[in-house]
């Protein structure tokens, strides 16, 4: 049974029961955003309010009801927050407006006994008086207002504004010795001074300069009553106060503003003597690092009115001495040095510059390791080459290189730079014999490819090749694993017609048992040959290379050799030279790649020189790309799971037949399946 058979007969009715409505929630066809109500409320002007008529009135009844009605307004608004003046300030503006000043002065007053503090009902009130012209009245407000709040500027300055309107200057400044008495901010004192600048009253203002230099003693202030009194040409007074200023604030507070604007007055006043004592008492007294802006003026003041020596002294000096700290705090700081050489040769005396270089040199590394060498052994560099190039003084120079071989732990290592250098210096005094001393010496103690190259390249300058063969077996004995110097060597015979010499060199490096760069050497040795023309001596070499490896590049090049040479055969010779490679790599089952990238490059061979056959024949040959899996072992022998690669599996290669047979038995399978689903 259900809910329905168990209820009564007379609750059942007579007819089923009512199934409730199910609203649609669906969202509408057409949905309207607020922009669009907020459009068309504005267009349909529904929120529009029809300004008020406009009331005229004709009689006194009417206009006193009008009065009533207003003030009894304005009442009702201070009845309820009489702390907000703006409520005051309309009433009484109001009150204003239909000419009842006594009614708005009452207003006004009423207000200040509410609350005495509001700086805008006070200028308010006082400038309504003002506009009525009542100005005694502006004036007892004024005075009221100054007393209240004296701190507040802006009743000084309606004040004083005030009263030197209506003419009345005394008075005015009656109003601002009032006004100084508060010791008020310095834009007041500035007023001050320029209400007496404005009636001549020089005096007046100077000792109102004075009391403003002691109420803020700042040395900006001093500074302007220096140049109000340069300015109306008391030179005398305006030196006394730059004078008093120094006493003033003493060596602790002085700054570099009032040093600088003191040498500049004097400066103006054509007293350079007195300025160089002013800049040089402030550099004597003042901390170094507090200078920089009186070294940069002292240095302009000398350029334009002082002599070369003294320019010179300025600018050597600050500088100086911030080497001369850097120096002192790190002795190995090779950077600062370096800086403080280039200092003394632009402007110090070639005493000067030995002396540095000297304190320089002598701050030797500690320890006897390359890298702590590299930058100190640039100052023996640039000291020598100071010494040639500047004070062309040759012996001190060979002196200076002397000096640093004698210096450098030759068994531990050497620059070879410093050989090079000394070398080509002693070319440059055309002493030949001394230049080749050096290198000898130098390939003597410390033999290094740098020296060697370098001592090869002099003599072949000098057009000494019999002295070049010489050093290239010297270097070759050194260093026999060094591919370069075979080919440079070659080289050199070739340039000299010396073909035969050439081919045995090269043959002499190939039978080394250890090269650096074997590929390069294999390379030169082939296009020396292939230039000669020597295509026999190119293929033997070739053959002799592929004996020692069979790598895919060296097959690729004797093929592409073949093709290059010309003959009638060429195209032949290098499909037999393909057919050996391919023949080579099938013998080695891990050379996949390598000999499907001959397979390839045969491929596009006999595309380009080829017959149909011949194409055929290579299509035969070309594997295919099979995805395998092989499982991974991880370093410390654990599996590592399995992983996908592809491998290649060729037609010819015999231990790959069954599996092709079951890949071609797979694609068959692949291709009939989708015939019986179709069926």
């Amino acid at each position: 049974m259900d809910a329905w058979d168990e209820l009564p007969e007379e609750k059942k009715g007579k007819g089923p029961p009512k199934v409730a409505k199910v609203k649609n929630k669906m969202p509408a066809g057409v949905q309207i955003t607020a922009e669009q109500l907020l459009r068309e409320a504005k267009e349909r002007e529904l929120e529009l309010v029809a300004p008020p008529p406009k009331q005229k009135i004709s009689d006194p009844d009417e206009l006193k009801s009008y009065q009533l009605r207003k003030r009894k307004g304005f009442e009702d608004n201070i009845r309820k927050n009489r702390s907000l003046m703006v409520n005051w300030i309309k009433y009484a503006q109001w009150e204003e407006s239909q000419q009842e000043l006594q009614r708005a002065r009452s207003v006004y007053e009423r207000a200040l006994d509410v609350d005495h503090r509001t700086i805008t009902v006070w200028l308010k009130y006082a400038e309504m008086e003002m506009r009525a012209r009542q100005v005694n009245h502006a004036r007892n407000i004024w005075d009221r207002a100054v007393t209240i709040l004296p701190r507040a500027n802006q009743f000084w300055y309606k004040y004083t504004y005030m009263e030197e309107m209506l003419g009345n200057v005394a008075g005015c400044r009656q109003v601002f010795e009032r006004w100084m008495e508060w010791q008020p901010e310095e834009q007041a004192w500035q007023s001050y001074i320029n209400f007496e600048l404005r009636y001549k009253e020089l005096d007046r203002a100077r000792s109102v300069y004075e009391r403003f230099c002691l109420v803020h003693p700042e040395i900006k202030n001093w500074i302007k009553y220096a140049r109000f009194e340069e300015k109306h040409n008391y030179i005398q007074s305006a030196r006394s106060i730059y004078e008093r200023a120094v006493e003033f604030f003493g060596e602790e507070n002085m700054e570099e503003s009032l040093i600088i604007a003191f040498a500049r007055f004097e400066e103006n006043q054509r007293e350079h003597d007195r300025v160089r004592a002013i800049y040089k008492y402030a550099l004597d007294k003042l901390p170094k690092e507090s200078c920089q802006a009186i070294y940069k003026n002292y240095t302009i003041h000398e350029k334009k009115f002082g002599d070369r020596a003294a320019i010179e002294d300025v600018i050597v000096s600050k500088r100086r001495f911030q080497y001369e700290e850097e120096v002192k705090k790190n002795a190995f700081n090779y950077d600062a040095w370096f800086d403080y050489i280039r200092l003394m040769e632009n402007d110090g005396t070639v005493e000067q510059v030995r002396e540095v270089y000297e304190r320089a040199i002598a701050n030797v590394p500690p320890t006897q390791e390359k890298r702590f060498w590299r930058r100190y052994i640039y100052i023996w560099i640039n000291y020598a080459l100071y010494e040639e190039l500047e004070t062309q003084d040759m012996e001190r120079t060979r002196q200076v290189y002397t000096a640093c071989l004698d210096l450098l732990p030759h068994k531990k290592f050497t620059f070879a730079k410093i050989w090079i250098m000394l070398a080509h210096f002693e070319v440059r005094q055309k002493n030949l014999q001394a230049a080749r001393k050096t290198m000898g010496v130098a390939i003597g103690k410390c033999p290094k490819d740098k020296l060697f190259r370098s001592y090869i390249e002099m003599e072949i300058q000098l057009r000494e090749f019999e002295r070049c063969r010489i050093l290239y077996e010297k270097f070759l004995e050194f260093n026999p694993e060094n591919c370069l110097t075979w080919i440079k060597f070659a080289e050199l015979e070739t340039i000299l017609g010396e073909t035969e010499r050439a081919r045995a060199i090269y043959n002499l490096a190939t039978q080394q048992p250890r090269l650096d760069m074997p590929e390069v050497l294999w390379k030169s040795y082939i296009d020396f040959e292939i230039e000669l023309e020597e295509y026999n001596r190119t293929r033997e070499l070739y053959q002799l290379l592929l004996e020692r490896t069979h790598h895919v590049k060296v097959w690729l090049s004797y093929a592409q050799f073949e093709m290059t040479t010309g003959e009638e055969d060429s195209v032949s010779k290098s499909r037999d030279v393909y057919k050996k490679a391919n023949s080579r790599l099938k013998e080695n089952l891990d050379a996949k790649e390598e000999r499907m990238m001959i397979l390839e490059s045969w491929k596009q061979h006999e595309y380009d020189y080829g017959d149909e056959e011949s194409q055929q024949s290579v299509n035969k040959l070309m594997p295919k790309k099979v995805k395998k899996r092989r499982k991974i072992t991880a370093d410390d022998g654990t599996d590592a799971g399995w992983e996908e690669y592809f491998d290649y599996i060729f037609p010819d290669d015999a231990s790959a037949q069954p599996n092709l047979k079951l890949l071609e038995k797979a694609k068959q399978w692949k291709l009939k399946k989708p015939e019986e689903a179709d069926e």
